[in-house]
């Protein structure tokens, strides 16, 4: 006569009890009196033989973050399982972002063993399930298991290696593979890895709850309610603009997962489409005496003039890494002052014929290219003129204009950004820019 169970061990032995019953009454009850499937039913769910037959197709589950059947239902191969902490930390949101409380996911062979990892999972005492004791090493539990030490023993043992990592990593012919250079030749078959991208379950998991409790949760349509009643609320109301739903597994989405099958298949994937971009009205920079005056007021200038004049009263030492920062800064301006150019020359050819255009002839030559086409005498005036030599010598005056305070700029300074600009102009000629 085995010895009567006390304290814990009792409790987790009824509440396996418990979960058996629950699994054999909702199996039973379509089933008529007479059917003889079930005394199949009542063998099959005696104690013993369950937990028995439980152990034995344990093999076929692996706990896993990152599963693979996703990618295709027939695929066969590695999951893993990367406890968040345990991940390089960087801004990118992903498996690593996870608090430690993440819900890991179930990958299996075959969807008839869900049941396994439902009672691995499902059957808790004091806040900890089955398979947490179980990996703790809980003696109690074993003798829930079994009268028989060695017996329960090994049937933990099959239980608990659904937690371990399998031996060798492998893919799958219908897995995602992507072929990654990290050689110098890339006709040389051996100079790349193969990468088999997994599906990152967990965070799929907690962005899906997350994404339901801010549309569906109850705090959320309070929330929703208030508003449309203007109303204050202390909840932050959530929207998923253009959200959709992925079906992973069809009809079967236990075949893919445990969360998957929770999920019923669906995951949703954000918005990722680009920024709606709406350009301010360009309009012809008419009643100022140049240009630069606009260009002056531009936020990228205004920031890097700032940082060109903060990085010249700084006093660097005068050599090679100090001229070429300083040059990169002004760079960086005439780069925004052609961004400023391709605004502007949206514009219908001849507006600078505007009485109301009071900019220089050579800032008129570069913004209106196309008024030579319907105006003669413009189209000689610009012929002749060397507009470009002319708007380099303005910008420079202005560039040292904008960094004089403290700074007393000198002639050879203006004349080094008058020469930078001068470079930009000829590069942009030689292509025919200005043609």
């Amino acid at each position: 006569m085995p010895p009567a169970l006390s304290g814990r061990s009792a409790a987790l032995r009824s509440a396996i009890e418990r979960f058996l019953k629950e699994r054999l009454d909702a199996k039973l009850k379509p089933l008529p009196p007479d059917d003889p499937k079930r005394q199949d039913l009542l063998a099959q769910f005696e104690f013993k033989t369950w937990i028995a037959d439980a152990a034995r197709r344990a093999p076929k589950i692996q706990l896993a973050t990152h599963i693979l059947k996703a990618t295709h239902p027939s695929a066969r191969g590695t999951n893993v399982n990367a406890p968040p902490a345990k991940l390089p930390q960087h801004d990118v949101v992903g498996t690593h972002s996870l608090r430690a409380d993440y819900v890991v996911d179930a990958a299996v062979a075959d969807a008839k063993v869900l049941d396994v990892y439902g009672f691995l999972r499902n059957i808790e005492l004091e806040g900890q399930t089955l398979l947490d004791l179980m990996l703790a090493g809980d003696a109690e539990v074993l003798a829930a298991l079994s009268d028989d030490r060695t017996e329960a023993q090994a049937w933990a043992t099959a239980f608990t290696g659904i937690a371990a990592p399998r031996d060798k990593p492998a893919s799958h012919t219908q897995a995602k593979q992507l072929c990654w250079l990290v050689g110098e030749d890339p006709r040389d078959d051996a100079g790349y890895h193969l990468l088999a991208p997994l599906y990152a379950s967990s965070l799929a998991h907690r962005v899906f709850t997350t994404v339901n409790e801010d549309r569906f949760g109850e705090a959320a349509k309070a929330a929703r309610q208030a508003r449309r009643d203007g109303e204050y609320s202390d909840t932050v109301v959530h929207e998923y603009p253009h959200l959709a739903v992925q079906k992973l597994g069809g009809t079967k989405p236990q075949n893919i997962s445990q969360l998957n099958s929770e999920r019923g298949g669906s995951n949703y994937l954000l918005a990722s489409l680009p920024p709606l971009w709406v350009s301010p009205s360009v309009t012809p920079p008419l009643r100022t005496d140049t240009v630069l005056r606009r260009f002056a007021r531009r936020e990228r200038v205004r920031a890097r003039t700032a940082d060109l004049r903060r990085f010249v009263e700084s006093d660097p030492p005068e050599n090679q890494s100090t001229r070429d920062k300083r040059d990169a800064l002004v760079l960086d301006i005439v780069e925004e002052l052609f961004l400023m150019e391709m605004e502007l020359l949206q514009l219908d050819a001849g507006w600078s014929a505007s009485p109301e255009c009071r900019l220089p002839e050579a800032e008129t030559c570069w913004l209106d290219p196309q008024r030579p086409e319907h105006d003669e005498a413009f189209a000689q005036m610009r012929a002749s003129t060397d507009w470009p030599t002319e708007l380099c010598g303005r910008f420079a005056a202005w560039l040292n204009a904008s960094l004089n305070g403290k700074l007393m700029m000198d002639d050879a300074v203006h004349d080094h950004w008058y020469e930078l600009l001068q470079e930009e102009f000829k590069a942009r000629q030689r292509e025919g820019f200005y043609d």
